[in-house]
């Protein structure tokens, strides 16, 4: 990290985005499957090597068994944790949820998979307000509208910075950091 951000505080605040609205809800489909047929087998061949290489030198072991299934609750309880216990405790569902899909192979589109993650999270009982499929179904659909209408949101990862200035795509620190000094 550049000297000039050492004593830098960053607060991020997870918004929601469906890559694939119209997935199933429950376990889904199998995700490699998905993959091949999203970017092709050959690319996927290419890709996944690389990707497990970056990820083990950040600590994280991707694995791509598993499946995949509709997101929108795991939105809806990313927006719970939020209103319960603010960035902290919203940032520890999300890191809870990205360990059970990238490295435990469990689907987002299962309930069980939502809620264990929560506990996990330290968040409280959440097996009510993920079985209600209204609690929190309005405010998470205006995000996704808002963020959709303000900023143009149609892929991720997007990135919004003091509310005023925003990009998109998978960028290297020193291309980040080149906008915080730009704009921040």
């Amino acid at each position: 990290m550049d000297a000039q951000f050492t004593d830098t505080k960053f607060n991020v605040i997870w918004r929601p985005f469906q890559l694939n609205a119209n997935a199933p809800k429950g376990k889904g489909v199998n995700k490699m499957e998905m993959y091949n047929e999203k970017f092709g087998k050959s690319r996927m061949e290419q890709m996944l090597p690389q990707m497990k290489e970056t990820g083990l030198s950040e600590g994280i072991k991707f694995s791509y068994g598993g499946y995949t299934g509709n997101t929108f609750d795991s939105h809806r309880l990313i927006w719970k944790a939020y209103q319960d216990g603010g960035i902290e405790l919203q940032d520890k569902v999300v890191e809870s949820l990205f360990k059970a899909y990238f490295e435990e192979e469990k689907s987002m589109g299962e309930s069980s998979v939502l809620i264990d993650c929560a506990q996990r999270a330290g968040m409280g009982n959440t097996k009510e307000f993920i079985e209600n499929e209204d609690a929190g179904k309005e405010e998470t659909l205006n995000e996704l509208e808002e963020y959709r209408r303000e900023y143009g949101v149609t892929g991720v990862p997007f990135f919004i910075f003091n509310d005023k200035y925003s990009f998109s795509g998978a960028q290297s620190p020193n291309e980040i950091l080149s906008i915080f000094k730009k704009f921040i």
